[in-house]
């Protein structure tokens, strides 16, 4: 397949176009290089056969329609978005206009390919959204999000999904554009953005500085290796029934805090302080406004409709990832004086 793939060069998306281009397929790298953007998490697949670099913004109508005319794509991953719900908090514009505006621009500039090429028969536009459009959890272990909880978006980041994921419905309903979507659980692994969770603190950790957790560390979430992640969508714009959502999950629930720890003891491992553990460094700190409670996704659907399931368990992928940022400095060090980077966003009430 040919795939345009927005925001391939941030975390997700870029590892789903490392994989694409791995398994044969073409792809069309379309990316705005904003904050979060790096062009390095590519760089292993910059010279292949088959791989294109645009940078374009999807909120620029004109560029859309350009690169669709002249790549003529079999189908679209659509990636490109705000992602992080402390930056939301401070200044949920942004995320207004990338993730629904953006979004808009996105199925009418998809739409219009699809029906100037006489609406072939195999086109998918793929929307990749988060289970955070759900809300929050009780703690109770059987309650799960599936594909018919109600939309309870508590952030302007995860309302700013909510009302992508309602556009791109929507445009399957009225103008019967040929969707599929998917909804995930955290993700975490290589080229992951030194301001979420899991690299703060490896990187704080490293710098003998103090591991920041939010409230009692006992929030909940689903935690899911974003290679795992990529292979499931690749394989959900290849298979998935038009119209139909699919949650992805990692089947590996922790609170912060014990996801924390478990990081400490990874690196009490792979490089040990002179004296104590690092989980010395781990200090509680005021929480998140609206800080949702857990997430937990039932997979269900997608194991029995496609066949799909998690290959890496949490322990096992915390330690690839431990392991990937100690071996690979360059590429995070280059990231630290990027705006908001190590420093505490999210506390405007």
């Amino acid at each position: 397949m040919k795939l345009l793939v927005t925001g391939g060069a941030g975390f997700i998306g870029s590892a789903v176009v490392r994989l694409a281009i791995a398994r044969g397929h073409e792809v069309v790298n379309l990316d705005a290089l904003t904050y979060a953007a790096c062009l390095e998490s590519v760089a292993s697949v910059g010279s292949a056969i088959g791989y294109t670099f645009v940078q374009a913004d999807i909120c620029d109508r004109t560029a859309l329609d350009t690169v669709f005319s002249m790549h003529k794509p079999d189908a679209v991953m659509h990636l490109a978005a705000e992602s992080h719900v402390d930056r939301s908090i401070d200044g949920p514009g942004d995320f207004i206009e990338t993730n629904i505006t953006g979004t808009y621009n996105m199925l009418e500039a998809a739409r219009k390919y699809w029906t100037d090429q006489d609406k072939p028969e195999g086109f998918r536009f793929h929307h990749i959204s988060t289970d955070e459009v759900f809300g929050s959890l009780p703690s109770d272990p059987k309650v799960m999000f599936t594909e018919d909880t109600a939309y309870d978006p508590r952030s302007p980041y995860s309302a700013s999904k909510a009302g992508s994921d309602h556009l791109v419905r929507a445009w399957q309903e009225t103008y019967g554009l040929p969707v599929v979507l998917t909804n995930c659980s955290n993700n975490y692994g290589p080229f992951h953005f030194p301001e979420k969770l899991i690299p703060v603190i490896i990187l704080n950790a490293l710098a003998s500085k103090p591991l920041p957790i939010y409230g009692d560390g006992s929030n909940i979430r689903d935690w899911l290796y974003v290679e795992d992640h990529a292979d499931a969508l690749l394989l959900v714009v290849q298979k998935g029934k038009i119209g139909r959502s699919y949650n992805i999950g990692g089947e590996n629930e922790r609170t912060n805090l014990e996801l924390v720890k478990t990081l400490c003891g990874i690196l009490d491992q792979k490089r040990p302080k002179p004296n104590g553990s690092y989980a010395d460094q781990i200090t509680f700190v005021t929480d998140r406004p609206g800080h949702d409670a857990r997430y937990a996704i039932d997979p269900t659907r997608i194991r029995d409709e496609l066949g799909w399931r998690p290959s890496v368990a949490v322990e096992e992928g915390l330690e690839k990832t431990v392991e990937w940022y100690l071996a690979n400095e360059p590429w995070w060090r280059a990231l630290q004086d990027r705006k908001g980077v190590g420093e505490r966003l999210g506390k405007s009430v």
